[in-house]
């Protein structure tokens, strides 16, 4: 199984950012889709989901409006798109699939390697 983010780098606030993750070794089109961030000496949060066939996305509540998760089932990949970053949004995101439409990191069953959003003010 493997999950790889990418799409990460220096953004200066008020831009975009577009993520993407491909995966492989899995049955996409079975899990649910996640997405979560990670910042320096903080907690793992989570940010959005997308359901099997993307009929359900949710999202935390700072980034309602904001963000948007979408899925490709054709091509494996899931992507993030953020809008408006803002300086507190720096972290290392990271996609994630699990069995259940859920916000828990512990809920996830597959992880991937995260990648770097850094956004400055």
């Amino acid at each position: 199984v493997q999950l790889q983010a990418s799409g990460g780098g220096l953004v200066q606030a008020g831009n975009s950012l577009r993520l993407s993750c491909t995966t492989s070794g899995f049955t996409f089109s079975n899990y649910v889709m996640a997405w979560f961030r990670q910042a320096r000496g903080k907690e793992r949060e989570f940010v959005g989901a997308i359901g099997r066939s993307s009929s359900i996305a949710t999202y935390t509540d700072s980034v309602k409006g904001r963000f948007t998760v979408s899925r490709d089932n054709a091509k494996n990949t899931v992507s993030l798109q953020m809008n408006s970053l803002r300086p507190d949004e720096t972290a290392v995101y990271y996609c994630a699939a699990a069995k259940i439409h859920s916000r828990r990191a512990g809920d996830m069953n597959y992880w991937g390697k995260g990648t770097q959003v850094t956004v400055s003010s």
